[in-house]
C-alpha cells in the first residue's frame, strides 16, 4: 500500500512523524480517512480519536481539537493535545469530564452553554470509545 508523511504536532510536542498508510481524523462535519494521493483539504478536528496505521496495525490517539491540513507534502494535524490511549490516564480524563459536567451547571443560556454542552458530548464519546476498545 502506498504511503504519505504524516505529523501530528501538539504544543507540548511532535506526537507522531513518519510514514503511514491512512489516518482517519475526527473531522468537526465528519470523520475522514486520508490515503496517499488525497486532494488537498483544510478541516477543522473535533475531540476524538484519532487513528493512524502503519504496516497495517493502528495506533489510537485522543486528540483534542485541532486544524487537519492535507497537501502534496502529506498531512498534518495541529491540536491542542495529543495523548495515545496507553498513556491516558482514565481516572485523570473521568475526572475532567465530571468538572465540565458541573461547569455547566454554571452557565447561562446561549453560545457558551451550546459550546460547552458539545465540547462534554465529545469527551463523553471518546470516553465510550476508550472503553469498548478495552473490552475488545
Amino acid at each position: 500500500m502506498a504511503t504519505f508523511h504524516f505529523d501530528l504536532v501538539s504544543p507540548e510536542k511532535i506526537a507522531y512523524s513518519g510514514e503511514v498508510e491512512q489516518v482517519d481524523v475526527p473531522g468537526l462535519e465528519g470523520d475522514f480517512g486520508v490515503l496517499a494521493g488525497h486532494s488537498p483539504l483544510v478541516a477543522s478536528v473535533r475531540p476524538g480519536i484519532l487513528t493512524v496505521t502503519v504496516n497495517g496495525k493502528h495506533e489510537k490517539i485522543i486528540v483534542l481539537g485541532g486544524t487537519a491540513e492535507v497537501s502534496d507534502k502529506g498531512l498534518t494535524v495541529l491540536t491542542e493535545t495529543a495523548t495515545s490511549i496507553e498513556e491516558l490516564d482514565h481516572a485523570a480524563f473521568a475526572q475532567q469530564i465530571s468538572e465540565m459536567e458541573e461547569q455547566l451547571k454554571a452557565e447561562e443560556a446561549g453560545d457558551e452553554l451550546d459550546h460547552a454542552i458539545s465540547r462534554l458530548d465529545h469527551f463523553k464519546a471518546i470516553q465510550q470509545q476508550i472503553s469498548s476498545t478495552a473490552m475488545h
